[in-house]
Formats: structure tokens, C-alpha cells, sequence
């Protein structure tokens, strides 16, 4: 069976960078990220490997909407600068990239995807709570830095809801680390509660009527917000990918 590592390549590089005392120190970064690379390779044993980056195209999230990660702090320019070194150093270890257009995220989550649905397993390497919502027992999530996998209920326990409402609820509170509005008014608390009482963000909205009238109020105001942030939450499984499998192939160590 394949076992494909999927590894969020700046979330993995950047929280590692972010541990230098000097954002413009580099020295050395190579050499920690293989690290990681190979004692993620060492511990989940996969087939096949990939390490997936965002590119610079304007998202269709930034395109749906304007402030999406606004106010993100920007990559430090001696990491920028090394990138590319960075990349030809991993591939030169038999760590393959794969190049978003724009996010990441879309393209982790399309790979996942088409292996699970092949009957392979996917790992992907990631703290971003956005890939809960990938619905398939062979598709897991692994936090490299606290060394354990990202479960579905340690994430129903910290969000106080279902797997199946992360969305809905996204869409109700917003996230504020991607700049997703949500419904004005209506934080993390509320948006549990209504969920409890409501199950869903249509069961909400179709029995207005039912919420109390300062929050009805609100959740009407906010309606729109309310389908955009929805849009925006969303993973995209189904996006063109031109690449191979054959290229992310481990290659096991001959005999010596």
C-alpha cells in the first residue's frame, strides 16, 4: 500500500526559523529542516514523500476576498532568499517539492485526497486545524514540533464541537489567524452554542426565527459574512495536479 508524508512545507520551515533569536540568521537551516525531514521519514516509514510549498499567485481566496490574511506578518527576506537553496538542498536528500500556484492548502488537501480514495494513506505534516475537515480514516495529521498526531477528538475537545461542524462553526466565528470574518458579533462561545442547539449553520439560518432576537439580529446583519467565511474555510480536493507519484518515491538504502 503507498504511504504518502505530505509535508506543509512553510508551516514546517517557518515555525523552525522562527526559533533562531535573529530572523535573519539562516545558518544552518538547511541542516534543521532535513533533520526534521528525516526523522519524519524515520518514524511514519511512508513509500513516497513530497514537500509542498506556496507559490505566488493571488489565492481565489484573496481573489473572493480582499482582507483574507491581512495583516500577516511577512517572511523574513534572509528566508525568503533561501528558499530556493533550501529546496535544490532537500531534493539533493530525496525530499521532491511540489509547487503550489498559490496556497498550499488546496493542493496538501487534493493529494490526501486522491491517495486515500486509491486506497493508499496520506500523513500530512501540518499544525493548521484546517485539514480536520478531510473526511477519510486513511487521511492523518501529524504535528512535528509536539511529536503526536493532530486527532479528531483532541480537536472536538479544544473547539467544544463535532468534526462534521468545524466549517459551520469557522464560518459563525471567523479565524482570526487567516483574517475570515465570520458573523460580526458572534464569537467562538456563541457559535458552540447555536451549533449545540442548531447542529448546523443552515439549521440556524432556517430557524431564525427560533434564536434568541440579539443574536437573530446579528446573524442576520451578517449573513453574507456568514456564506463567505464559509467559502473561504473550505478545501479545495479536486484541484489539476501535474505530478507523478513515481517522483516521490523513497528510495530504500541498497545493500552494502
Amino acid at each position: 500500500m503507498n504511504k504518502f508524508l505530505i509535508i506543509d512545507g512553510m508551516n514546517l520551515v517557518r515555525r523552525i526559523h522562527a526559533a533562531q533569536p535573529n530572523e535573519s540568521d539562516v545558518s544552518g537551516l538547511k541542516e534543521r529542516v532535513n533533520g526534521a525531514c528525516r526523522k519524519l521519514l524515520k518514524f511514519h516509514q511512508p513509500t513516497h514523500v513530497a514537500i509542498v510549498w506556496d507559490g505566488d499567485a493571488i489565492s481565489w481566496r484573496k481573489a473572493l476576498y480582499e482582507d483574507y490574511k491581512k495583516g500577516r506578518k511577512p517572511m523574513p527576506e534572509a528566508l525568503a532568499n533561501t528558499l530556493a537553496d533550501l529546496k535544490a538542498y532537500l531534493a539533493e536528500q530525496q525530499v521532491n517539492s511540489i509547487e503550489a500556484e498559490s496556497e498550499a492548502d488546496d493542493v496538501i488537501a487534493t493529494l490526501a485526497t486522491k491517495l486515500a480514495s486509491n486506497n493508499g494513506e496520506a500523513i500530512i505534516v501540518s499544525t493548521d486545524k484546517g485539514f480536520c475537515q478531510l473526511f477519510h480514516p486513511a487521511i492523518k495529521q501529524w504535528d512535528h514540533f509536539n511529536q503526536s498526531y493532530l486527532t479528531i477528538e483532541d480537536m472536538e475537545q479544544k473547539l467544544h464541537i463535532e468534526r462534521s461542524q468545524l466549517i459551520d462553526y469557522l464560518a459563525l466565528a471567523g479565524d482570526s489567524g487567516n483574517k475570515i470574518p465570520g458573523v460580526p458579533g458572534i464569537g467562538p462561545k456563541s457559535a458552540v452554542e447555536l451549533l449545540k442547539i442548531f447542529r448546523s449553520l443552515a439549521n440556524i439560518y432556517n430557524s431564525i426565527d427560533k434564536v434568541g432576537s440579539k443574536q437573530a439580529n446579528k446573524l442576520e446583519a451578517g449573513k453574507q459574512m456568514a456564506r463567505l467565511s464559509y467559502k473561504l474555510v473550505q478545501l479545495q480536493v479536486d484541484i489539476p495536479l501535474n505530478v507523478n507519484l513515481k517522483q516521490f518515491r523513497v528510495e530504500t538504502p541498497k545493500p552494502t
